[in-house]
C-alpha cells in the first residue's frame, strides 16, 4: 500500500512539472524574457525593454536608478568580471502588470570585489523581484529587488 501511494505520487510530480511559457500569461512571459537580458548581460535587448521614466530600485541595499542610461550603466558595472549569473525563478505569480517572482539569484566571480582578491567566490542569495510591466509600450515601468543580503555575506564568510 505505502508504495502504491509513492508510485502514485511520483508519476503526479513528474506528470506536469513544467509549464510551457505559452502557458504564462503575457506579463509574466515579458518579465521572464527581461530577466533572462540581464542575467544573459544582453544590453541591447535590455534597452529595449526601458525608458526615461524606468525605475530599478534595489530595495535592500538603498540604490535606486532612474532611466534607461542611469539602469544600464548599474547592471555593466555590476556584472563586470561575473563569470556566472542567473536567477533561478521558484515561485512566480502576477496581479495584473506586476509581476512578482521568488527564487534565488546565483553569482560566481571575482572574490576582489568582495574584498577577497584571487578567489573565486559562488554565492546563492534569496531574493524577490518584482517587476511592473507595460505590456503594451514593451517597456519595464519599475524593477525592485528584495535581496537576503545576510545569506550573502554569511555565505562570504566562510569562502
Amino acid at each position: 500500500m505505502i508504495r502504491y501511494f509513492f508510485y502514485s505520487l511520483l508519476a503526479l510530480l513528474s506528470s506536469g512539472a513544467a509549464a510551457n511559457p505559452g502557458d504564462m500569461p503575457a506579463e509574466q512571459q515579458m518579465a521572464v524574457q527581461y530577466i533572462q537580458a540581464i542575467t544573459d548581460h544582453d544590453y541591447r535587448t535590455l534597452a529595449s525593454f526601458y525608458n526615461r521614466d524606468s525605475v530599478f530600485f534595489d530595495r535592500t541595499a538603498s540604490k535606486k536608478y532612474t532611466g534607461r542610461r542611469d539602469i544600464l550603466e548599474f547592471f555593466e558595472r555590476a556584472h563586470r568580471g561575473v563569470l556566472e549569473y542567473d536567477f533561478n525563478i521558484e515561485h512566480m505569480y502576477n496581479s495584473g502588470s506586476l509581476v512578482i517572482m521568488i527564487g534565488n539569484y546565483h553569482y560566481r566571480g571575482p572574490g576582489s570585489l568582495f574584498g577577497k582578491p584571487g578567489k573565486v567566490i559562488e554565492l546563492a542569495i534569496p531574493g524577490v523581484t518584482t517587476v511592473d510591466v507595460d505590456l503594451a509600450n514593451h517597456r519595464i515601468r519599475e524593477h525592485e529587488d528584495l535581496m537576503d543580503y545576510q545569506t550573502m555575506n554569511d555565505q562570504l564568510a566562510t569562502q
